[in-house]
């Protein structure tokens, strides 16, 4: 089996990817655009497994995962362009989900 990657490995793979390109990364409103129309891809991709809505005979076949990791990659362009750390953002996230929000949600009991 492959070792995973890390967040760190992803965001040096995407940042080499970009570097090779004179353009570089958009800027903060241009990228914030893109990912807006990436959600909303993904929005649509589910709402089309999930949803009441079917594809129509003639769109192209997607999928959720597709979807998810076209939103990964630009969250992590976002990332790369502002200089953050997604690695030291997701563990502030979890410190704060784990002590501030830790009895905001209704935990499974260990002994049922």
């Amino acid at each position: 089996m492959e070792r995973q990657k890390t967040m760190q490995e992803m965001q040096q793979e995407v940042d080499k990817y970009i570097s090779q390109f004179k353009e570089g990364y958009f800027s903060p409103l241009s990228m914030m655009a893109r990912m807006t129309e990436e959600v909303g891809e993904l929005a649509r991709e589910i709402n089309h497994f999930y949803g009441e809505k079917p594809k129509k005979t003639d769109e192209g076949e997607k999928t959720v995962e597709e979807e998810l990791g076209d939103v990964l990659f630009i969250v992590i362009c976002f990332a790369n362009s502002l200089g953050i750390d997604l690695q030291e953002a997701f563990d502030r996230i979890m410190h704060k989900f784990n002590t501030r929000d830790k009895d905001r949600w209704t935990r499974i009991e260990e002994n049922q």
